[in-house]
């Protein structure tokens, strides 16, 4: 039987709210808003408003990791929730993370900083550092490797990669009362969102939410965490599935993984399946909002950001791919938890402006795709491994192939042995190349110089060349002596294992494209499907509080937020 979409949708969040209220008991509480009118969805936008006068009082720049734009699309008509109420804001459907290393922190790096990760320095969520001194020559983007962490198996973590202010450091500059505040299931996400001067950073390890070394624990953390031990030790039954995500069910082998038929139940004790599902970002929002209440947020005189990065799409879509029922149970559940997190904050009265976007985009397992009219798709040949690489070139050129080159996966970026001589070094680069550029799975490898001489890439990001998106990745210091990109569809992850059976990371749309969404109570909502870019978000973001902004201090530009004669970016 065809229903209405506002009768369709009504009935969706009558029939999820039930489920959403019992695995999120804290949002539910808090959202105590009046009895919503006949007809109306329970958790989607409010009734309209006059907007605000001034400047909102809380900025709040959301993320939901490998939130790709295709995924809004799919499953858009079917969000009754915090989603839907973002779609009734300023649409722009067609965001690009416009480099090509779409990781997480690179694409966290952009969110709020307005640059692109050849100004941030964040080139990818790990790369090879041959001068630290330690053993492990691999970095990580969100770590301080010059510091001995407590467990030698574990890391300190850091923000001192990230070589550009934040937008929450720039509005501390301008008003110091102003409050920096950054949750996430992913620190790499808290901190590249949050940036170096923060009040508060808060970030999901192991079994809880922790913050970086020195930093007190507040109450409202100990609280949160306590509700996540006790739902730990209990365990929890799967969760309902909507009737309009019946159709994805289906096991799909990948190695010795079989997916396609999960509804999230937990056994007790294991926090790695409470991260890969939709109960780490009703816990991340829980966190977020008990943190809006301990500090006060929005009810100064001068505006605060609040930054919450969402990890369980990107933990969902490496465990079970992005085209099963975990996702769009994922997708259902997290729609419904962000509905009960902005009907909390109006139930307080906090005049707040809302952006989500995301980190990059997602791509689902080739074995599925396989099967869904896509032969062409395919996982990554093992060849193309540092390992296999060093051997092969070392063969073309004559030198010992024990650690030639360096990298951490089949695409990306990759470096030669730094003791060699400058010759040698050259000698390994070119037949490197040559090697690659020969693949079948291989669409382009460009060399450090190629990189360099290249100019900043502009206009259009749909338009730009594979060498303007891996240029935009490109920072001389830490990049590595030449980049791989795959061909489209080709995944860089040569098998299924450690529980991932999915990645991204590749310089397609698929993995570039998200959406980014602007609402604020009584705005006027309309939808731009032209390209723009996730570092326009700062900008925009910087020009609706009235903040000051250097000259060149954003690669993006500000969106106007305002469909009429007015302006949120100044003249029009």
């Amino acid at each position: 039987m065809h229903l209405p979409p506002l009768l369709r949708s009504t009935l969706l969040a009558t029939a999820l709210a039930p489920a959403i209220l019992m695995a999120s008991p804290a949002l539910a509480k808090a959202a105590k808003t009046p009895k919503p009118a006949a007809g109306a969805s329970p958790m989607a936008a409010p009734a309209a408003a006059p907007a605000p006068a001034g400047p909102p009082h809380l900025l709040i720049a959301m993320a939901m990791d490998q939130f790709s734009a295709d995924l809004f699309a799919q499953y858009r008509s079917h969000f009754t929730g915090g989603l839907a109420r973002l779609a009734s804001g300023a649409v722009f459907p067609a965001g690009y993370q416009s480099h090509a290393a779409t990781e997480t922190c690179p694409g966290h790096s952009t969110l709020l900083t307005g640059v692109h990760p050849a100004r941030t320095g964040i080139i990818a969520n790990t790369w090879i550092d041959q001068s630290v001194g330690r053993a492990k020559k691999e970095v990580y983007c969100a770590e301080d490797e010059t510091r001995e962490p407590a467990d030698p198996k574990d890391y300190v973590s850091s923000v001192r990669h990230l070589l550009v202010p934040t937008l929450g450091e720039r509005i501390k500059q301008q008003w110091p009362a102003a409050r920096n505040v950054s949750v996430s299931g992913k620190d790499r996400a808290a901190l590249m969102m949050g940036g170096h001067v923060i009040d508060q950073v808060w970030f999901w390890k192991t079994k809880g939410f922790v913050t970086i070394d020195g930093r007190p624990v507040l109450p409202a953390v100990d609280e949160e965490n306590a509700k996540v031990t006790k739902v730990l030790a209990s365990g929890a039954p799967a969760m309902q599935l909507p009737a309009f995500c019946a159709a994805r069910e289906g096991a799909v082998k990948a190695g010795s993984a079989t997916v396609g038929t999960g509804h999230f139940a937990l056994t007790a004790g294991d926090a790695t399946a409470f991260r890969a599902s939709p109960r780490l970002d009703q816990a991340t929002l829980d966190l977020a909002l008990k943190l809006v209440d301990a500090m006060k947020l929005g009810q100064g005189s001068v505006p605060d950001l609040l930054s919450v990065s969402l990890s369980a799409t990107d933990y969902v879509g490496h465990s079970t791919g992005t085209e099963g029922p975990e996702m769009c149970l994922q997708l259902a559940t997290v729609d419904k938890a962000l509905g009960l997190f902005f009907a909390a904050l109006d139930a307080r009265g906090i005049d707040y402006g809302v952006v989500m976007s995301a980190d990059h985009g997602g791509y689902d397992m080739p074995e599925r795709l396989n099967l869904q009219a896509l032969p062409q798709a395919a996982r990554a040949d093992a060849n193309l491994l540092p390992k296999a690489i060093s051997a092969a070139v070392a063969a073309k050129v004559g030198l010992p192939g024990d650690g030639l080159i360096l990298g951490d996966g089949a695409a990306g970026d990759f470096w030669v042995k730094a003791s060699l001589p400058a010759a040698d070094k050259a000698r390994v680069v070119a037949a490197a190349k040559d090697l690659l550029a020969a693949h079948p799975q291989v669409a382009a490898v460009f060399t450090a110089a190629e990189l360099q001489a290249a100019p900043a890439p502009s206009g259009s990001p749909e338009t730009w060349s594979l060498l303007d998106r891996a240029r935009a990745s490109y920072y001389a210091p830490r990049s590595g002596d030449f980049v791989v990109l795959l061909k489209r569809g080709i995944m860089a992850m040569p098998s299924a294992s450690g529980g991932y059976v999915a990645t991204h990371g590749s310089p397609w749309d698929y993995d570039r494209r998200v959406p980014m969404l602007f609402w604020r109570k009584g705005m006027t909502g309309f939808e731009q499907p032209s390209p723009v870019e996730t570092v326009d978000i700062a900008p925009t973001l910087s020009a609706w509080i009235n903040l000051p902004a250097p000259e060149g201090a954003y690669d993006g530009r500000c969106l106007d937020l305002d469909p009429g004669p007015g302006s949120t970016c100044g003249v029009k």
